[in-house]
């Protein structure tokens, strides 16, 4: 009984450490939708699953963040009729790249070993999410 209540403790402690970020993704969403209205996306993604992969590649490079907020973020560009595409190619790039932290990486890691793993990481993101989106659209 023990053991459980410490489990217990340790999940409302982790709860309420995760409540700062779980508020922000809802101002985030919420600011999302009263700013950025359908025909901005419309017009940011025009449907060529070529041309949509690399914009969302791109922002999700720029608007690097956490996993669980690329999630509901994504879905909310699904939403608002953004190609799977761009959405796929979006949250694979918010996870695996990002310019904000570039300058800690090549601290800790070096010039080399960083520019290598964001080619790939790159290259990842286009190939996995063309792939993904195509076989998701394809099974639908």
């Amino acid at each position: 009984m023990h053991s459980f209540l410490n489990a217990l403790k340790k999940a409302a402690k982790n709860m309420l450490s995760m409540t700062p970020m779980i508020l922000a993704i809802v101002g985030l969403v919420g600011l999302f939708q009263g700013f950025v209205t359908r025909e901005m996306l419309a017009s940011l993604f025009g449907g060529n699953p070529v041309i949509d992969t690399l914009i969302g590649t791109f922002a999700g490079m720029i608007a690097v963040g956490q996993a669980m907020i690329s999630y509901i973020l994504g879905g909310e560009l699904l939403d608002q009729g953004v190609s799977l595409y761009a959405v796929a190619a979006f949250v694979l790039a918010w996870v695996t790249l990002g310019i904000v932290q570039l300058p800690m990486e090549i601290e800790v890691f070096g010039g080399r070993f960083v520019l290598y793993r964001n080619v790939l990481a790159f290259v990842s993101t286009i190939l996995v999410a063309t792939a993904a989106a195509g076989v998701t659209l394809w099974l639908a």
